[in-house]
């Protein structure tokens, strides 16, 4: 390995040794109680060193954010074996809602924060995460079309977006302890129950 390899791994190495750290932090505390300072002396390194492979806490997060659309996509990819459609488009909203209950930091990240999004502002570049895993959905809803399901439209973008906007606001409003009012330990049976009756509501729509 020549030189200019080597440094090019070990820049790799460290930039995995920050977002790995990060993103303990992140889980341990929140986003908003972690500072570039936390980091660095997580990995015994100054602040300066961070600084060396990411501009700031914005561009950092956003490589986490990255990370977190990875791990989304390869949660999904399991339901690329199912032939039925229709039970693929279930079995996706399950995974969608699978990996937010797990994952609620990152899912606040990925969908809810602005830090990621301001950092693509200022690199005036597209959000070609959000935008690859909403084609993922639209793959899926046009299969169900031409499976003769959703019957009433044939418009892929407009049903996609309208199932992707139940899914998001059901998850905030559980990430974000809006539902906290029921006060009976039931949030994640009636958010099933929800996920269940928007599913036989757009068969019965659509």
């Amino acid at each position: 390995m020549g030189i200019v390899e080597r440094k090019e791994r070990e820049r790799e190495e460290m930039r995995e040794l920050i977002l790995e750290a990060a993103r303990k932090l992140f889980l341990a505390q929140g986003f908003d109680k972690t500072s570039i300072r936390n980091i660095a002396e997580a990995i015994e390194y100054s602040p300066a060193t961070i600084y060396l492979y990411y501009k700031d806490k914005n561009e950092l997060l956003y490589s986490l954010h990255e990370a977190g659309f990875q791990k989304m996509m390869k949660d999904f990819s399991i339901v690329e074996a199912i032939k039925d459609p229709f039970e693929k488009l279930i079995t996706l909203g399950n995974q969608y809602l699978k990996f937010a209950i797990d994952n609620p930091e990152l899912y606040d990240l990925m969908f809810i924060m602005d830090a990621p999004m301001e950092t693509l502002s200022c690199r005036e570049e597209a959000w070609d995460e959000g935008a690859r895993s909403f084609e993922f959905l639209k793959i899926t809803i046009a299969e169900c079309i031409e499976a003769g399901h959703f019957k009433n439209t044939t418009d892929i973008e407009n049903a996609s977006l309208t199932i992707w906007s139940f899914m998001h606001g059901l998850l905030s409003l559980h990430l974000r302890k809006r539902m906290a009012f029921f006060e009976d330990d039931r949030e994640m049976e009636r958010i099933q129950n929800a996920f269940k009756l928007f599913i036989e509501m757009i068969k019965c729509t659509y």
